[in-house]
């Protein structure tokens, strides 16, 4: 079979290009159908007459699954083919997408939302595996930052795509119509050569041979996740018809159960991990990538800075990830905008300044750190110390002209720190294991952050307002910017230990 590595020397050819092309678009539905729900909220909620607190779960529930998800699944891509788990991931989430357009119920959309998570997670991991091995040397880089690209595109085009969609054809159909790209670009993936591994043409009938061996193993794998989440799913749905609890009541069993099963299963690879060392070396690959995973968690603890980071990182996403999943309803209830008028300000106004702000943030952590070791640690802290107080001032006003001002110079402000903190990992990791280290700090700081957030805002919005409860969001931002503020004490001792130990 052909490759799509170039020649040595020569740059990324042709294919490769398609490829990161293909693999761009299929991010950028991914975070489009990852967004959408939070402007449908709120006709969600009125049809299925549904509490804050649940809709808080229905985001709750697909970051917990997909952070637990993430490691397993990425494990799964080294050892059986990365094109067909791409391709299984993107059609999973597709389907699941589909399917929340045809809940009738609330315990429905919970499990299909989900599902989604499950399929995102077998997409990211080995996305990013074919991207590297496509572009070895010359472009990599920029590889990488066109592919996450989707991330500011698909994030808030979900928010403005579902809201002028909702306007003409209602929740239901938002989310039938967000799925069928991912479905098209699921059938490409099927016919995409892999640049470093030999693989034969998808054939139907030697993956039905080979999918009860992977599936078991998979089922195996992640068993507290899926069997906590039905337990809770069945006390929820007992509990509400015996009337011991309500609809609010409902959602946060079912949430408690994820959350215990997402625990559960890593507890269960972790341990599972530090008693294989010893098996037959036919597992090597397998020992290999996840003894890198526990490496990585060694690392972080020995290293003062990454905690900072870590901790930081876990209250600043819970502040961003918040502000922008609950936004389209404050913009609805507190300022009387329609689903549509909600999403188009926020995806123009969001795109533009979490654009300029990633690449502002970036340059300057980059030039600040020219001049001294803690530059890109000053440069992420301060875009929260300056946009916090906006953030306060956006919440007070309730006249649309001087809202747009205030959430564009938020979001600016509030993205900075995307470069800078990834930056800061590398700045102090080998690289040998630096991308382990981000996916922990990723899996870190999706479950102790916007996991929590999402229903926790929900639950002081049901009995405080919902601008009462966003408050919570700059006050986590000051507190988060300042723990990132810390590894400034650290960074450069760090840095100095990680040549120490390259240099050896």
């Amino acid at each position: 079979m052909t490759q799509a590595k170039a020649a040595p020397g020569s740059g990324p050819g042709a294919y490769a290009w398609y490829a990161l092309g293909l693999l761009t678009a299929i991010n950028t539905i991914n975070f489009l159908d990852r967004n959408i729900i939070f402007v449908l909220f709120q006709p969600i909620k009125d049809e299925l007459a549904l509490t804050d607190t649940q809709l808080g779960w229905l985001g709750s529930a697909y970051v917990i699954v997909f952070s637990a998800g993430a490691i397993p699944l990425g494990i799964l891509a080294d050892l059986r083919s990365r094109r067909n788990v791409i391709a299984a991931g993107v059609a999973v989430w597709s389907a699941f997408t589909a399917l929340s357009g045809l809940a009738r119920q609330y315990w429905q959309l919970l499990l299909c939302r989900s599902m989604v998570g499950i399929g995102e997670a077998a997409y990211s991991p080995a996305a990013q595996s074919l991207v590297a091995d496509f572009f070895p040397s010359q472009g990599r880089a920029l590889a990488l930052g066109v592919f996450w690209g989707g991330l500011a595109v698909g994030g808030v085009g979900g928010i403005w795509l579902g809201g002028e969609l909702e306007h003409v054809y209602g929740w239901r159909t938002a989310f039938l119509a967000v799925s069928v790209p991912g479905l098209l670009l699921a059938i490409l993936t099927t016919q995409l050569r892999d640049p470093t591994r030999e693989e034969r043409r998808l054939s139907l009938f030697g993956m039905i041979r080979r999918l009860e061996l992977t599936v078991w193993h998979l089922v195996q794998g992640t068993w507290p996740l899926w069997s906590l989440g039905l337990v809770g799913l069945g006390l929820a749905y007992l509990s509400n018809r015996l009337g011991h609890v309500g609809a609010e009541g409902e959602g946060a069993i079912v949430g408690t159960a994820l959350a215990l099963g997402a625990a559960g299963t890593v507890a269960r690879l972790v341990r599972r991990v530090l008693a294989s060392r010893s098996e037959h070396r036919r597992r090597a690959v397998a020992l290999t990538t996840l003894d890198e995973i526990i490496e990585a968690g060694r690392l972080v603890l020995r290293t003062p800075t990454l905690i900072w980071v870590f901790v930081g990182g876990a209250l600043i996403s819970f502040a961003m990830n918040g502000l922008v999943g609950w936004s389209p309803s404050y913009l609805q209830r507190e300022l009387g905008l329609e689903p549509q008028m909600a999403g188009r300000l926020m995806g123009v106004w969001g795109l533009i300044g979490g654009s300029l702000g990633v690449v502002f943030g970036g340059r300057l952590g980059d030039r600040l750190m020219e001049r001294r070791p803690t530059g890109r640690v000053v440069a992420g802290s301060a875009g929260f110390l300056l946009g916090a107080p906006l953030c306060f001032l956006l919440l007070t006003v309730r006249d649309l002209d001087a809202f747009t001002p205030l959430f564009f110079g938020t979001i600016f402000f509030f993205t900075w720190y995307n470069g800078p903190v990834t930056a800061t990992i590398f700045d102090v990791v080998p690289s040998s294991i630096g991308a382990s280290v981000v996916g922990a700090y990723v899996f870190f700081t999706h479950l102790a952050g916007d996991a929590v957030a999402y229903p926790l805002i929900g639950f002081l919005s049901d009995r405080f307002g919902i601008q009462a409860a966003m408050y919570l969001l700059p006050t986590v931002a000051v507190i988060g910017a300042g723990v990132f503020l810390l590894a400034s004490r650290t960074v450069e001792r760090d840095m100095e230990r990680l040549r120490a130990v390259t240099a050896d």
